[in-house]
């Protein structure tokens, strides 16, 4: 016991307390046990934590030298170290205190459509973000390395050698997929003031075995967890159209709802005035106008209720969540 620190063993009591008052309040499932094998390798530290450029300082552990230099920030108040491995590889993780200076963001408008083929977003000012792919680039490598673990001896040394080749190939998966969710979540919080995008049933799509496969490569439901909190970072504003609402059918150019569209028409003709179009270019410049609607009917009701249409406006600056059909008054 006194050759680890005190604060490993607080800490995991406190997460479960968190977890039991969570359970009780009706808001999380009972708490199960983590097991040492198979559950994720993590503590955490509190006390006198120090940073530079090129180590880090944790209570009875001492001065261990990083990897990244000038990656953790060093000029303020520490609140704790979460220290966890990954195929080999340990990270910390601290926690600070910071004063964040929200910037006035005064660019333009854009809309967004998710996609699950080539490319994981398309805007409506025509900008692609490629999708890797990174599940089908190594699927063949790491069924081969499946069967190969399944051929050893559970408990054997080779066998864990196996797993250990196995945990590396979805890392590396997993690394490619984020690295160009947050590029790509960077760019538009930055660089746009108000973004429209669709709130997609991503749970129902995963039922769909067609497209599991496709969606959880892409990665939906992170693309727009991290859109929700980095909108708020750089002054942006994130509007979300309900998940009936009709982009990829409506001609961006009539108004037209094309209802015989099926999802294998990856062009948009439009039967009325035979416009064509990019499906995911069409259904982007219809959010995009929703967007720009609906940031419209919101300045308007500083003085008199409006009823708007379907869908939710997140209004960062003010911390605030309204939900488009609802009667707001201003």
């Amino acid at each position: 016991m006194y050759e680890v620190s005190k604060c490993s063993p607080q800490e995991a009591l406190r997460d479960l307390d968190d977890a039991y008052i969570r359970f009780f309040r009706c808001q999380a499932k009972h708490p199960k046990f983590k097991s040492k094998k198979k559950g994720v390798g993590s503590f955490r530290l509190t006390g006198i934590i120090k940073v530079n450029s090129k180590m880090v300082q944790l209570p009875r552990m001492g001065k261990i030298r990083l990897k990244e230099s000038g990656y953790l920030p060093h000029d303020t108040h520490i609140l704790s170290a979460t220290i966890s491995e990954k195929c080999g590889r340990w990270f910390v993780s601290i926690q600070v205190e910071e004063n964040i200076t929200v910037p006035i963001n005064n660019n333009p408008v854009v809309g967004v459509d998710l996609c699950v083929s080539d490319k994981i977003a398309h805007c409506s000012d025509n900008i692609i973000f490629p999708n890797p792919r990174p599940l089908r680039q190594l699927e063949h490598k790491k069924k081969r390395i499946q069967r190969e673990v399944s051929r050893r001896k559970k408990g054997s040394n080779n066998r864990r050698k196996s797993v250990r080749k196995l945990q590396k190939i979805e890392m590396k998966i997993a690394n490619i997929r984020r690295d160009i969710q947050h590029k790509a979540t960077t760019i538009l919080a930055k660089n746009k003031s108000v973004i429209g995008m669709e709130d997609l049933n991503v749970s129902g799509m995963m039922k769909n075995h067609n497209l599991a496969k496709s969606v959880s490569d892409a990665g939906i439901g992170e693309f727009y967890r991290q859109m929700e909190y980095k909108t708020t970072w750089y002054g942006s504003k994130l509007i979300t159209a309900d998940r009936f609402y009709p982009s990829s059918k409506t001609c961006s150019r009539c108004g037209y709802i094309h209802k015989d569209l099926i999802l294998s028409d990856r062009v948009f003709v439009c039967p009325v005035c035979n416009f064509m179009i990019d499906r995911d270019l069409n259904a982007s410049v219809n959010l995009e106008r929703f967007a720009i609607s609906s940031m419209e009917n919101l300045n308007a009701c500083q003085s008199r209720e409006v009823s708007f249409p379907s869908g939710k406006v997140l209004d960062n600056e003010a911390g605030n969540e309204y939900h488009i059909g609802d009667v707001l008054n201003g």
